[in-house]
């Protein structure tokens, strides 16, 4: 016996998102190339639709950064290709930015199985996006991220009510205006990308401007708090070969000293490439570099700024 499906109470058709792209006309009957053009031709004209939104997400940002910097949590909730995209963004946070994995984490309707297996069904659920969120235990140091190509996913717009509810402050991000994820949340992110080369399929023009906004939010944030020094990912994990090339490259960058100084400082340093960039720029051992380090939150310009000051 098959499970009826819930109709949703609101139409997307309308939508431009779900409108038929005119200029992929007849794309069945197109060469590969024509098929490679066409799709090119569209994808760049993402950036001008995220570039509209730059307001609201440098609002974003200061709000994530003034979260996380009192002890908060950046939480994305999604269903779909918007939750892999959370749980994509989530998970690149660690490795570069060596931020805890509780710090930037994501809800995805249908759960971790939803990764990699459809779970379309679980998406037009309010009780379980309200569930789901309420697992997270959101609260006023927080801020939640909720995305949809359409804007109206019933999961996504569900748990970020029951953020708001909570204190926690909301995010919308959506390619569609004026919808019920707009409206429910503080901020509202829209970049609004038009109908798709194959329409309806957000996973296209819809998902690239989403990927970028969740990569400006979370790297604004991060380079906000300092844990960039100037343009370069001084966080990296030295745990093989590429990233400790990577991290003796940033040291070198970074102190304007030889490939050989960087290889002592950075082994004084137990292979931690912020306190090797404090011993150096600021003449201190080991010892004292992790000290300030520490009493900055990690922010190393300012740990540089005071150990010079001691």
């Amino acid at each position: 016996m098959k499970r009826a499906i819930k109709k949703s109470p609101t139409k997307l058709s309308h939508l431009p998102t779900e409108q038929p792209n005119r200029a992929a006309k007849n794309l069945d009957q197109k060469s590969s190339l024509e098929i490679a053009s066409i799709i090119n031709a569209e994808d760049a004209k993402v950036a001008a639709a995220v570039k509209r939104a730059l307001p609201q997400i440098a609002r974003t940002i200061d709000l994530i950064a003034k979260a996380l910097k009192q002890g908060g949590r950046l939480i994305y909730v999604g269903a779909g290709t918007s939750g892999r995209l959370a749980a994509l963004d989530a998970s690149e946070c660690p490795p570069t930015f060596n931020t805890d994995p509780k710090t930037v984490q994501f809800v995805i309707a249908g759960g971790i199985k939803a990764l990699h297996t459809a779970t379309e069904a679980s998406e037009d659920s309010r009780e379980l996006g309200q569930r789901e969120m309420a697992k997270k235990k959101p609260g006023k140091n927080d801020v939640v991220v909720g995305i949809a190509a359409s804007g109206r996913t019933p999961f996504t717009v569900a748990a970020v009510e029951y953020a708001r509810r909570h204190s926690a402050k909301t995010i919308a991000v959506t390619c569609n205006a004026s919808s019920p994820l707009e409206k429910a949340a503080h901020v509202a992110i829209v970049a609004e990308v038009g109908p798709e080369v194959i329409a309806g399929s957000s996973r296209m023009k819809a998902g690239t401007a989403q990927k970028m906004i969740l990569s400006m939010l979370s790297s604004g944030a991060m380079t906000r708090l300092g844990y960039v020094y100037g343009n370069l990912m001084i966080n990296v994990h030295v745990k093989n070969y590429k990233l400790r090339e990577r991290g003796l490259t940033i040291v070198q960058q970074a102190a304007g000293v030889t490939r050989k100084t960087a290889e002592q400082t950075l082994q004084a340093a137990g292979d931690d490439v912020p306190v090797a960039l404090v011993m150096l720029q600021a003449e201190v051992p080991r010892a004292q570099a992790i000290k300030v380090l520490k009493s900055a939150r990690g922010n190393v310009r300012q740990a540089i700024a005071t150990a010079r000051s001691l």
